[in-house]
């Protein structure tokens, strides 16, 4: 899936947006940064993104905040939180707002490609199974209603 799927990168450090965004574009992603929440909300507004990875700690706003504002414009996208200052109630608080994932900094740059890589297949597949039960549905109801009387009694 990475060779279509778009990511927006949030962070206000930009020598780590540089960075995380150099990694995953080598992966084959199509990467978008944002230095605050604003325009993390301004681009998932206009644009599809299948994945954020947000720092919690942003000059607007908190990024747990974020995480509520994404799922309003992008349901499905899949968003991991990085943090510099883990503690257990921030990946709690993350988790229950609708984080995905919760990594700590300095950042893994391979551990990061294999959560996103992960995600992003569990987002595939159940994009393609979704499709596949819509279709199913389909033909069903098209032979129901192919049939005059599909109530009809024995």
């Amino acid at each position: 899936m990475n060779d279509s799927a778009r990511i927006l990168v949030v962070d206000d450090d930009e020598s780590i947006r540089k960075t995380i965004s150099l990694k995953l574009e080598r992966a084959g992603y199509k990467v978008e940064l944002a230095e605050n929440g604003k325009q993390a909300i301004e681009k998932s507004e206009a644009n599809f993104y299948n994945l954020a990875v947000i720092d919690i700690r942003l000059p607007d706003m908190d990024g747990v905040q974020l995480l509520t504002s994404l799922r309003e414009t992008t349901p499905k996208m899949v968003k991991i939180i990085l943090t510099g200052y883990p503690a257990l109630q921030n990946a709690i608080d993350a988790v229950n707002k609708g984080a995905d994932a919760y990594l700590t900094k300095p950042l893994d740059a391979d551990e990061l490609l294999k959560v996103i890589k992960e995600h992003l297949d569990k987002q595939k597949a159940e994009l393609e199974y979704g499709q596949e039960k819509i279709a199913k549905f389909a033909e069903t109801r098209f032979r129901e209603l192919q049939d005059k009387e599909p109530f009809q009694k024995n």
